[in-house]
């Protein structure tokens, strides 16, 4: 059975990556495997479908959707404290390599935001560390997201460089001073109505003023940003031409010196998107959840979290061993690696081939970057450069 063979993959993967005082009982990680499992052949988050892959000594599916059920709401099953050791020795590679991580929420159902860290790997994202909390809004408080930089910052290497992006909602004087704590680089988009102080000034000004004219950029360095003076950073400006996807100005936050190619950086952030999008319509279909409380919802996305680290590792695992065209219909790449990984996974379930059970995500740069994507036509466009000013 195609589940029965998954299910071997998946389980062995996580008892030789996961310690054993994490998880404690054996039957939590018995549960997750077959957990993503569901999620991996049925493409949909609900446990009613997923008890139709479940084997075991369970002969009606009400025991079976109860098994999930319990696993879901169960407090001793710590979302992190199961992940971190699976991407942990993913990026084991990682420790010279320059970083980027995204950090964005989504809203569910009006009544929940998650708010998530992952780090940018070729066009998508991999869920680092989350948060969901009872919140009708996108916004949330420093206060109630901080733990999330804690924890993606534990799980990579001491001295590893790091650039945090982020769009309006995060700009925040408590973020950039935590950053700074963390010794993490960022370039984090703000409002017009940020207020920015040159150095030896007293009066500051709103940044609008300041604005370059439409497909013009414009760069002031070691200036000092909100109220509370935070700084020095130097920020980039930049207003898209008329007919551009996004018409609003561009005005990023950074804590280095900027130029054109600040925009490109900060563009990354839309692979988040991407994984979101993965989330729901395009792949996993989380709205379709039952669940309906932080804590059971956090669970379920490190289901989904875990079928993301490893859809994406098989994908790098097929481009790296060239044979991506086996699974990919397009001359050159045309799919995401979580596709490609997906596809393959179907593929050898097919044809009864072994699946890998391989953990890792290079950190060389990508062999085949994919064309015409979306998120490519989201970049910022080029500008031209009318000032740079100190």
């Amino acid at each position: 059975m195609d589940s029965a063979v998954l299910y071997a993959t998946i389980i062995d993967i996580l008892t030789v990556t996961i310690p054993h005082a994490v998880y404690g009982n054996i039957g939590r990680l018995y549960t997750l495997a077959w957990a993503v499992v569901g999620l991996l052949l049925e493409k949909t988050v609900s446990l009613t479908v997923w008890t139709t892959v479940i084997h075991g000594r369970a002969q009606f599916a009400a025991s079976r959707y109860r098994r999930l059920h319990r696993w879901v709401h169960n407090p001793k099953v710590k979302p992190h404290a199961i992940y971190a050791p699976l991407v942990q020795a993913a990026l084991v590679k990682w420790a010279e390599a320059h970083v980027y991580l995204a950090l964005d929420t989504s809203v569910l159902w009006n009544k929940y935001v998650l708010v998530r860290i992952s780090l940018i790997y070729r066009g998508r994202a991999l869920p680092l560390s989350w948060i969901v909390l009872e919140h009708v809004s996108a916004r949330v408080a420093f206060a109630d997201y901080v733990s999330v930089l804690h924890r993606a910052a534990a799980l990579l290497p001491p001295g590893q460089r790091v650039t945090l992006l982020a769009d309006r909602g995060f700009c925040d004087a408590e973020l950039f001073l935590t950053l700074k704590k963390l010794g993490w680089h960022y370039r984090i988009r703000a409002k017009q109505s940020l207020m920015v102080y040159r150095r030896g000034q007293h009066k500051g000004y709103k940044i609008e003023r300041l604005l370059p004219q439409r497909g013009q950029a414009r760069f002031l360095q070691q200036v000092f940003v909100t109220r509370r003076r935070i700084g020095p950073v130097s920020l980039a400006l930049a207003w898209p031409a008329a007919g551009q996807a996004d018409p609003d100005p561009w005005i990023i936050i950074s804590d280095e010196p900027t130029d054109l190619e600040t925009f490109h950086e900060y563009g990354l952030r839309f692979d988040i998107e991407e994984n979101f999008l993965d989330d729901k319509s395009n792949a996993f279909q989380v709205q379709k959840s039952e669940v309906r409380s932080t804590d059971g919802l956090s669970r379920l996305f490190l289901v989904l979290a875990v079928a993301t680290l490893y859809l994406l590792s098989t994908g790098a695992h097929v481009v790296h061993s060239g044979l991506r065209r086996l699974v990919d219909t397009h001359w050159d790449r045309g799919l995401s690696y979580l596709q490609i990984g997906w596809r393959w996974i179907r593929r050898c379930l097919a044809q009864g081939l072994s699946i890998s059970n391989h953990l890792e995500l290079p950190a060389d740069p990508d062999p085949e970057p994919a064309r015409a994507s979306r998120r490519q036509s989201r970049l910022p466009p080029t500008f031209v450069l009318v000032a740079d000013s100190g």
